[in-house]
């Protein structure tokens, strides 16, 4: 991360490097007030991709699944890092298209991911399929993952990713209506590992029934390659969230001025023009 802020102004970089280590140290306790300090790191280097990650996985956590889609989008466009696919097709889910989640952890999963992203694909794969109410189709998902024909005395101490296949597994054969073997699950997880049913087992329990707060551009999502519009979300799409870092804090104050710089800085990330004009971080 310091690396990566050497190319702003000192006194800034010094700013955006408190906001960050805020954002980390809050992320889990106060996701809320981690954000809007990784916002406000991005208001002064936006074009930092380490920011924007800051700010996609603090708006993740903060339940802003909009926000962290767009982000993590423009941090992988900016680093060429491929590691959140599972959060970004989780992201979908949590917006109501676990078809489109689906496709992406299909493309995923076709480009030979290491083990344990392979694990939160899975995850991802299983809860779509019951947002679809596919559930035959996501027991087919954490079955496989669990070994084939899982046993509750077959979980052990010391594997996390199993311990959450088998959290999700109870959920699921509760959902069906098969109790009993839901609450065995269940004891299990809680005998191998206490901590992993007290916590919110990511990627399977989305609250899914209030309407989440898209923007109206997220109605055609991308679901491979890299569109146009990915290129737009790199500059956020709400006036003053992503305007380019000015290290003395003087934001453009009309919106002509700002949608300007805007796309210049778009323009640069692109490589079509150089920096905007009087930009202090050039990269």
């Amino acid at each position: 991360m310091r690396g990566a802020l050497r190319g702003l102004d000192p006194r800034n970089a010094e700013k955006v490097a408190a906001h960050l280590v805020a954002a980390g140290t809050l992320v889990d306790d106060d996701p809320v007030a981690a954000l809007a300090h990784a916002r406000a790191a991005r208001d002064r280097a936006s074009r930092v991709a380490a920011v924007r990650e800051a700010v996609g996985v603090a708006a993740y956590h903060a339940e802003d699944y909009a926000e962290a889609a767009r982000e993590l989008r423009a941090y992988r466009r900016m680093s060429g890092d491929e590691s959140y696919r599972a959060v970004l097709a989780d992201c979908e889910r949590a917006l109501g298209r676990p078809e489109v989640a689906l496709r992406l952890v299909s493309e995923a999963l076709a480009q030979s991911p290491d083990a344990e992203e392979i694990a939160e694909l899975r995850l991802v794969e299983a809860g779509a399929r019951r947002d679809l109410g596919e559930h035959d189709a996501a027991r087919v998902v954490l079955e496989a993952a669990l070994g084939g024909r899982p046993r509750p005395a077959d979980l052990a101490v010391g594997d996390p990713i199993r311990l959450r296949f088998a959290a999700a597994y109870a959920d699921l054969l509760e959902e069906r209506g098969e109790q009993a073997l839901a609450e065995e699950w269940r004891a299990a997880v809680a005998e191998a590992d206490p901590e992993t049913l007290a916590e919110e087992v990511v990627f399977t329990e989305l609250d899914l029934d209030e309407e989440p707060d898209a923007p109206a551009e997220t109605a055609d999502v991308p679901t491979s390659g890299w569109t146009a519009e990915d290129d737009e979300l790199l500059s956020g799409d709400e006036p003053g969230d992503d305007t380019p870092e000015q290290p003395d804090g003087d934001f453009p104050t009309s919106g002509r001025e700002l949608q300007d710089e805007i796309e210049a800085e778009v323009a640069e990330l692109l490589g079509e023009t150089g920096p905007p004009a009087g930009a202090d971080d050039t990269h």
